[in-house]
């Protein structure tokens, strides 16, 4: 029989809760001696103390247990919750005998809702000459966002592989710009340059392989400068690593694998830019103050919002977080996702959510609590974000970065702290896009729901001209 050895867990667990082990073993009806065993992998969990877990601190002790099959859990719960079904809607006893005893049906069953939003997101983007040949095939951006979501998120080989590097690099962080080139040119031969605008007007960085020559484009501040660099050191000292993990991805398309290397690159980059334990620490004893991470690893909003979606880490994990950037339109320009909040290609469309009120206050937090047609209710938080500046055309080309955790987690971030306690009212009820949302009477529908049919009266008007 296996022995259940979960001891960085269970510490992560009692330092959320802010408890000493003394404080822990009152709630578990052990001595403190016997919880520092556990923690320490010195004694194994028994049944009896994996359910008081669950009474005391209302943790499921299967994510204890194993990560996978909370993971599972969680996708067939929000899949099941889709409004598309209706119905009661089966409970948690229900699907995890489901994922006990027929595990391939549920893979299948999972496959084919897959298949359900990838149609949908298709007919969505269909023009007037009608569908397309490859109208029912997943973009290689929605099987990129599958991909990373299927890992939580956190690469375990990315992260080891940029300490490594951060290691190899050395001197002072206030320095990292010189030591990257440095670096580059040492240990792979690689120089580094800034040109003009008039040079290179239409590109911001190019990496010269045959050449061994890197051109960054004078656009580029500082900030924006060390993080291109680390994404080229992921292409030069990570390539085998990046092609192992793009071969695990599954069948992508050959833009597909492109994508997919440029985004673990840039996961890498920020990776060295933030070393993980350093950058949790910080996260947790700041309440995730963004402001100061920001200052602390010199980056940019953006790039320490995406970093807060990856600290999945086990037995060391932050916040999980979802991460969306749109632009004025609401096109959505890139997403990452570590909680169960289901992104669609089109997730940034719903005027309900301040996510587009932030472009008229640029460079303020604005958060908001959130409800989904299924009920699930997430905390965010938007803020505008800046793009480089090419010339008096491109300026004030803004766009949105949303944040945001599901609710239970919004105690541990500060930005939530005003927002806690103001009641149901103070809760945004948002759809994912109106082409696909059910909610009824909703003042700001654009349109009419692909699969559900709202009432119309012509003896009434309603809040919209699409249903009474």
């Amino acid at each position: 029989m296996t022995k259940t050895l979960v001891g960085p867990q269970l510490r992560q667990l009692r330092r959320v809760h802010k408890h000493t082990q003394a404080e822990m073993a009152r709630h578990l009806g052990v001595s403190p001696a016997y919880v520092n065993l556990l923690e320490n992998n010195q004694r194994s969990m028994s049944v009896k103390i994996l359910l008081g877990l669950t009474e005391a601190y209302g943790v499921d002790w299967r994510k204890l247990v194993n990560d996978q099959d909370v993971t599972q859990l969680a996708e067939l719960r929000a899949t099941v919750r889709d409004p598309a079904f209706s119905g009661e809607t089966p409970d948690l006893q229900e699907l995890r005998a489901a994922l006990d005893h027929a595990p391939r049906l549920v893979a299948q069953f999972m496959e084919l809702h897959q298949n359900y939003r990838a149609m949908l997101d298709s007919l969505q983007r269909m023009d007037a000459k009608g569908a397309s040949a490859d109208l029912l095939v997943a973009s290689p951006e929605s099987a990129i966002h599958d991909f990373f979501r299927s890992h939580s998120n956190h690469f375990a080989e990315l992260e080891n592989a940029a300490d490594a590097a951060r290691e190899a690099i050395g001197g002072q962080s206030d320095d990292l710009y010189s030591n990257l080139k440095r670096h580059l040119s040492h240990a792979f031969g690689i120089s580094v340059e800034v040109v003009s605008l008039d040079r290179m007007p239409d590109s911001l960085r190019i990496f010269d392989r045959e050449a061994k020559k890197v051109l960054l484009s004078e656009a580029f501040d500082p900030i924006n400068r060390n993080f291109q660099l680390a994404h080229v050191l992921a292409l030069a000292s990570c390539g085998s690593l990046l092609d192992a993990l793009i071969a695990s991805a599954g069948s992508l398309t050959d833009a597909g694998k492109a994508r997919c290397r440029i985004e673990l690159a840039n996961y890498f980059a920020a990776a060295l830019l933030m070393p993980y334990g350093r950058f949790l620490d910080l996260a947790e004893s700041t309440a995730y103050d963004i402001d100061r991470i920001t200052a602390t690893f010199s980056v940019s909003f953006e790039m320490a919002c995406h970093r807060l979606t990856t600290l999945q880490r086990r037995g060391a994990q932050g916040v999980p977080f979802f991460f969306l950037r749109i632009d004025r339109a609401g096109n959505v320009t890139k997403r990452f996702n570590a909680t169960t909040f289901l992104l669609a290609e089109q997730g940034g469309a719903c005027p309900v959510w301040n996510i587009h009120s932030a472009f008229a206050r640029p460079g303020v937090i604005i958060p908001q609590f959130v409800e989904l047609p299924d009920a699930g209710q997430y905390f965010t938080i938007s803020r505008t974000t800046d793009r480089p500046v090419t010339s008096r055309h491109t300026q004030d080309r803004k766009l949105v970065v949303a944040l945001g955790c599901e609710r239970e987690h919004a105690d541990r971030v500060g930005y939530a702290a005003p927002l806690i306690g103001d009641g149901a009212g103070s809760v945004a009820r948002i759809g994912i896009n109106c082409h696909i949302c059910p909610r009824h009477a909703c003042a700001q529908r654009a349109h009419e729901p692909l699969h559900v049919n709202l009432p119309l009266n012509a003896n009434r008007r309603g809040t919209t001209r699409y249903e009474s």
